[in-house]
């Protein structure tokens, strides 16, 4: 299923995308921790197959991330071999982990602001993991896919300046607000045959410049779980971005970081498609 969050910025309303591209209003307060951790999916699921859930009129809705709330992000950087090269790091023997302010989290449309005083914000098409039940020390690879709920692209837009330049831990650099451009779907975790196959693409004002496969990761996802839970207790509803590819501006000779007025579009492989303005905080 395609799960979504639509309406103004704090009053989205839960739907869930029908196989004829309908929305329909899912019956439940929201799409949170609380909605993965109680069988929300298995609920909206079946009374969707028994068409009892109302058609909502999309005509002009603003989509919103299609997560409320998430309880933490979590990110693996250098996670693609060719991003760590233009990177100019080495390749890690373990996930090199940071976290993601929250309140970063926006809709996949919303305008993403480069903040003030800021000179090198960049972008980053990432697979985003949505965990579904609480999981701590697992043991398996399969442990670790069974506690996933599903999957979105997130844009994890980072300000290399403010991460590498001005001391201190990345997360300064990555936490700045509208820096978590989200969904726009949630797609469930049944519907991705295989996490480490999807295409993923980015442009800024129409430019290819990121074109990877998550096939590519140095960590895979069932690994990145796994890992995780070792060190942190993951609860339903928290976030993994997983990782970028190569193409960043980081490592594009001059260096293209954004202004206001580009304009970024991504894709993923069975999740859908944002596209986002930059302003200016």
């Amino acid at each position: 299923m395609k799960l979504l969050r639509v309406g103004p910025v704090g009053q989205e309303r839960p739907v869930v995308m029908d196989s004829a591209g309908n929305l329909r209003d899912i019956g439940e307060p929201e799409i949170d921790g609380a909605f993965l951790a109680s069988g929300g999916v298995a609920r909206v699921r079946q009374a969707l197959e028994r068409d009892e859930l109302p058609i909502v009129e999309a005509e002009g809705l603003r989509v919103g991330a299609p997560l409320a709330r998430p309880g933490k992000i979590v990110c693996i950087g250098l996670n693609f071999s060719d991003h760590a090269a233009e990177s100019g790091a080495e390749v890690p023997a373990e996930p090199v982990v940071f976290m993601k302010a929250s309140n970063t989290m926006v809709g996949p449309y919303d305008e993403v602001l480069v903040p003030r005083g800021s000179v090198k914000t960049d972008w980053e098409v990432e697979l985003a993991v949505v965990i579904g039940r609480r999981a701590r020390y697992l043991g398996s690879r399969e442990e670790a896919l069974d506690a996933v709920a599903g999957y979105a692209i997130s844009n994890d837009v980072s300000e290399r300046e403010f991460q590498l330049e001005r001391g201190g831990q990345w997360d300064k650099g990555k936490s700045c607000e509208t820096f978590n451009p989200f969904g726009p779907w949630l797609v469930t975790a049944d519907e991705v045959a295989d996490p480490q196959r999807l295409a993923m693409r980015l442009w800024v004002n129409g430019e290819l410049r990121q074109d990877g496969d998550s096939k590519n990761m140095i960590f895979d996802v069932a690994e990145i779980v796994r890992y995780l839970s070792r060190f942190m207790v993951l609860e339903p509803g928290d976030v993994i971005n997983t990782g970028t590819p190569a193409g960043v501006a980081l490592g594009i000779p001059g260096q293209p970081y954004l202004r206001a007025g580009d304009v970024m579009e991504l894709e993923i492989e069975g999740l859908g498609r944002q596209r986002q303005t930059v302003g200016q905080a």
